[in-house]
């Protein structure tokens, strides 16, 4: 299973599963979406990471004491037998789906940070699962622009866009009464 490009299908006319899954090496990671595995960057750039941790703390301190629970990459979370995804960042308020392995079931939050190599898939087709999956909320974090985009879930399905700068504050629907000043979060790639 070595020597695929990151982001890319392993095989595009071959499906896998979750207990596939199970069996392959621990030194790469893989994401498995409708039963095509696809292998993820090695490592996350520095900007990346530094946006990880000002987001993770953030949100780790807004729940501690709550009912929900927050994890970071890697950590598989298991939508169908055939679609195993590992986010940068979620939260799940029924713990009920958390399990040794990881979640099993939509988490409430999940949070995409963009790479060259995985900004399409975030954007399009991981928005579109999350969506079918019953994910409550869905940020994509953009790097580049610098930009949060906000997804909240309605009635059918995910509303429209929130797109938030620099000058203004993340708020979560999920996280009721949580609040991030972009300005905090995206000064660490000044």
């Amino acid at each position: 299973m070595a020597d695929y490009i990151p982001g890319t299908s392993l095989k595009k006319n071959e499906k896998y599963t979750y207990e596939d899954y199970l069996l392959w090496p621990n030194d790469q990671r893989w994401e498995l979406i409708g039963g095509y595995a696809y292998l993820m960057s090695p490592a996350p750039t520095t900007s990346h990471q530094r946006l990880s941790r000002v987001l993770s703390i953030a949100v780790y301190n807004y729940i501690e004491g709550k009912n929900c629970e927050a994890f970071c990459a890697p950590f598989d979370v298991k939508l169908a037998e055939d679609t195993v995804v590992q986010p940068d960042l979620l939260v799940i308020c029924d713990k009920s789906k958390i399990e040794e392995r990881g979640c099993s079931g939509a988490p409430d939050l999940v949070v995409e940070i963009l790479s060259d190599s995985t900004a399409y898939k975030d954007e399009t087709e991981k928005r579109l699962l999350y969506e079918r999956s019953g994910v409550r909320e869905y940020w994509i974090i953009n790097p580049g622009l610098p930009e949060v985009v906000s997804f909240v879930r309605g009635t059918a399905g995910f509303l429209k866009p929130e797109h938030l700068s620099r000058g203004e504050t993340l708020k979560s629907e999920v996280l009721g009464g949580f609040e991030l000043p972009l300005k905090k979060l995206f000064s660490v790639l000044d």
